[in-house]
């Protein structure tokens, strides 16, 4: 029994132009123009093969959108940097404005970003705003609705101030002491929330912007601007490499906080530690998340001992080895270990399971459900 055609172009699609080399396969125009933007991109004999110009490159982007789905051109694309080497490429608006944007291409130009000419500069702001307005559209209602769930449920107490009950949950909760002789209820129990501060916990994420979080940066930055956003949370951000820089002014806009990140750098925890420990003046009310893979270059005993000093006055700290739909790449497993036998969580995390592990920890719920390493 023959195999049928289609199967045939199948595999031909898959092993290249040089397993039929008389082109015995029929392919037809399609399939063919398809097998030419893979063989440019795949085939070793042709490692280089979209060439150093602009308009071939250029084209070959056009090619692989028409002949692809959406999520197999980011796929191409993102082999295309690191196969072919055409990070460079991507310095021409030109060609900037020819390629399906995604969180990669984002990371990519974040870590290009000092080298970027005036000419291309805009075209790039254009690409990293459309990725990050998916992104918040993705993301903003669920964090947000987990969050201000949380500080509701967190806020809550059974002896409230006269102007902070709940009237509608204490007469829910009391329905069984309704008295009829009288057509009333007795509240014996009171329900409503606590007279605290108007910012009811403080948020500060460390971002590790080494250039192998990049992916991270991309969805820590949107995320954090998101928070932002609410007034019961003070949310700051600091990133660092071997040098720290508060971003939270830049909270208004990922787009601005994004291009004031710079992607590529070493990594030092304890100077950015170091830089955090004053700004934490309510423990118990406080939420640190690190995000970084642990490969530290800097002193790591003084790195255990500060997160061990800031762990005892009560606050949070949360290490997130990964903020990505991949999971996490390459981490130091001795350092999180380490972090797991001080009962620090420590697990790689995607950007939808963000919204509940911030509820989880601002109820101060066990986060062991999540993989922690």
């Amino acid at each position: 029994m023959s195999t049928p055609p289609e199967h045939l172009q199948k595999w031909r699609l898959i092993l290249g132009a040089k397993a039929d080399p008389d082109g015995e396969v029929e392919m037809g125009e399609k399939l063919q123009g398809m097998s030419n933007t893979l063989d440019a991109l795949y085939d070793s004999e042709k490692k280089g093969g979209l060439g150093n110009s602009v308009p071939n490159v250029n084209r070959w982007l056009g090619d692989i959108r028409r002949f692809f789905p959406r999520s197999v051109v980011q796929i191409m694309q993102r082999d295309a940097l690191e196969r072919l080497g055409l990070n460079r490429m991507l310095l021409e608006p030109e060609l900037l404005a020819a390629v399906e944007p995604d969180v990669h291409l984002v990371g990519t130009l974040l870590s290009l970003a000092k080298i970027l000419p005036d000419r291309s500069r805009e075209t790039a702001r254009q690409l990293v705003r459309q990725v990050t307005k998916e992104l918040e559209k993705r993301l903003r209602q669920p964090l947000l609705q987990a969050i201000r769930g949380s500080l509701h449920r967190a806020a809550r107490t059974r002896r409230p101030r006269p102007g902070d009950i709940d009237w509608k949950q204490t007469i829910l909760k009391n329905l069984k002491h309704y008295q009829p002789k009288y057509k009333s209820i007795i509240p014996a129990e009171l329900r409503g929330y606590a007279r605290r501060q108007q910012q009811l916990r403080h948020l500060i994420l460390l971002i590790d912007q080494s250039g192998s979080m990049a992916e991270s940066v991309v969805h820590a930055g949107v995320l954090s601007c998101i928070m932002a956003s609410l007034r019961s949370i003070k949310t700051q951000v600091i990133a660092f490499d071997t040098n720290v820089v508060d971003l939270t002014e830049h909270l208004t806009d990922p787009v601005e906080l994004l291009f004031a990140t710079q992607l590529g750098g070493g990594t030092d925890i304890n100077r950015a530690l170091t830089y955090v420990e004053p700004l934490v003046s309510r423990p118990r009310d406080t939420i640190i998340v690190l995000l970084s893979d642990l490969f530290e270059g800097g002193n790591v005993s003084e790195m255990f001992r500060r997160i061990a000093r800031l762990q005892a006055t009560g606050l949070q700290f949360i290490c997130l080895l990964a903020l990505s739909d991949e999971g996490a790449g390459a981490y130091d497993h001795g350092h999180a270990q380490q972090l797991g036998q001080m009962g620090i969580p420590t697990f790689a995390a995607t950007p939808d399971q963000f919204p509940e592990i911030m509820a989880a920890a601002i109820q101060r719920e066990s986060l062991s459900r999540f993989n922690v390493a």
